[in-house]
């Protein structure tokens, strides 16, 4: 017998000229890159929201807050550790994760699989037990304008008793 959870994390960011642009842990080849206290990694932070938001642990604000200089240029594969951990003390593992990136441009599909395989490794599931998706918004809102990058995330948690 378990017991589940369910959590949804949501995360945007600007994209700006002169910053990397990092999702999911991988860099990816861009004119623009996203704005951000730390890495900016969307992805992740939306993927870190939503573990949080199962266990109602607050959000990665309240964790990792943006006016904290020791999180300036953090990497965000290390702070979805931390939250990784966070959830493991409460009695959680990962069940599953999927999230969708919504993004104009660059197209992404050949770095969905690095992505995935990050987040797998970080969490301790297999890379099956995470879906990443992308998908343009037809030119329309900030994205489809190409002004930012948005990330829905889902997460399932499993607590064995």
């Amino acid at each position: 017998m378990s017991t589940l959870r369910i959590g949804h994390g949501y995360d945007v960011h600007r994209l700006v000229p002169e910053r990397k642009l990092i999702l999911g842990g991988v860099e990816i080849p861009f004119s623009l890159g996203l704005l951000g206290h730390s890495d900016a990694d969307v992805l992740l932070h939306a993927v870190a929201d939503a573990l949080l938001g199962a266990l109602a642990l607050g959000d990665i604000g309240k964790h990792f807050p943006d006016n904290d200089p020791q999180y300036a240029g953090a990497d965000s594969m290390v702070l979805l550790r931390h939250v990784v951990e966070l959830i493991q003390k409460e009695g959680y593992q990962v069940g599953n994760l999927d999230a969708t990136i919504l993004c104009q441009k660059p197209k992404l599909a050949n770095y969905i699989l690095q992505m995935r395989e990050n987040i797998a490794a970080c969490c301790g599931v297999v890379v099956s037990a995470v879906s990443v998706k992308a998908t343009t918004e037809e030119k329309l809102g900030f994205t489809g304008a190409g002004q930012g990058i948005a990330v829905h995330a889902v997460a399932l948690l499993e607590q064995f008793h």
